[in-house]
């Protein structure tokens, strides 16, 4: 064997892996991803955990990357909340839980959504209640219930979320007395808890944008078209004459990219009357490209926030959560050491 060989022991299996695979490894114009100018002359390979932390809702985080609102009151809860804290303790993520709902009644679920001595006290961890029960629970003079929720899980915050459309189109769903807006806006005057706003998968369009961007909220989540639409899901658990008649319903909406433009947009006309001043971008992110993306592209400080992908590999041992996100970490690094964005 000479010295080179000696220097580099693979050489002969993976030159023979270059052939054998080289007619599947073609790609045409069509298929770049347009959104970014590759430098490779600018820097080093990344060392892993080398992103610089950011502030987020008042705290330090490791990865701009936001575990978003999944999962409540089902058999799989527990784990799944588990493990995702697990994962943003170890990699410096924000969590927004799943619907905290059935914890307005009694603690009988309370070990699902009970996950701050996992996340730990450094990270931010929001609750969840859904437009409705807000707008109940203003009406019963009962908002004390919100912050026993906030107390009982150590929680930072509460994330709102709005779902009209789910909530039309669900068979056992609510219907509100009040636009959102109004309910919002009471809440705030009665409560001093850090809000998060979002919607389910469908998104928001301009005049809903710029008027929860003039309200004192922590952060607005778009939960944008895209990703898991729960309008679209209400509509397959109803009856076939629903399906047919309101299915279009489910395909309004608007992208995160869409949303990113619009958010932009506001800034300029907003100016001085903007007063949130952090944002969430979910909603159809499918991988680390799409984050990096859209947050270079938005002019306010962000994180991208993901749920079905996170959601596929939190339902079993956590290895399999703690290898996805590492490699989702992995792939933004390289990013950010050769990708520029367009």
């Amino acid at each position: 064997m000479d010295k080179l060989q000696q220097d580099d022991p693979t050489a002969a299996s993976r030159k023979r892996d270059h052939i054998e695979l080289a007619l599947q490894s073609q790609i045409t114009a069509q298929q770049l991803d347009r959104r970014f100018s590759y430098e490779p002359m600018l820097a080093a390979h990344p060392r892993p955990g080398c992103l610089p932390p950011i502030s987020f809702l008042g705290k330090s985080l490791r990865t701009p990357m936001w575990v978003s609102s999944m999962t409540g009151g089902t058999e799989w809860a527990r784990i799944i909340n588990h493990n995702l804290a697990r994962a943003c303790r170890e990699f410096g993520m924000g969590m927004g839980l799943g619907s905290c709902r059935s914890l307005l009644h009694d603690d009988l679920s309370l070990d699902d959504f009970n996950v701050r001595s996992v996340i730990g006290d450094d990270l931010p961890l929001y609750a969840n209640l859904g437009i409705a029960q807000v707008e109940q629970l203003i009406q019963k003079t009962a908002l004390h219930k919100v912050d026993e929720l906030v107390d009982k899980l150590s929680a930072d915050g509460l994330i709102i979320h709005v779902n009209p459309l789910q909530e039309w189109l669900q068979p056992e769903g609510d219907r509100f007395a009040r636009a959102p807006l109004s309910t919002i806006s009471d809440f705030l005057e009665k409560r001093d808890i850090p809000v998060i706003v979002k919607e389910v998968g469908q998104g928001m369009g301009y005049e809903s944008l710029k008027a929860l961007l003039q309200l004192p909220i922590q952060a607005l989540d778009f939960a944008a078209s895209g990703g898991t639409n729960f309008a679209l899901l209400e509509l397959l658990r109803s009856n076939p004459l629903s399906q047919e008649a309101y299915g279009q319903l489910a395909y309004v909406g608007h992208t995160a990219e869409e949303m990113v433009q619009l958010v932009n947009q506001l800034v300029n006309e907003l100016g001085e009357h903007r007063k949130c001043n952090q944002i969430v971008i979910s909603g159809g992110i499918r991988h680390f490209l799409d984050g990096y993306y859209l947050m270079h592209k938005l002019t306010l400080p962000a994180v991208y926030g993901q749920a079905s992908g996170f959601l596929k590999h939190a339902r079993g041992d956590y290895a399999e959560l703690q290898a996805y996100v590492d490699a989702q970490i992995r792939g933004l690094e390289v990013a950010n050491a050769f990708l520029k964005v367009k």
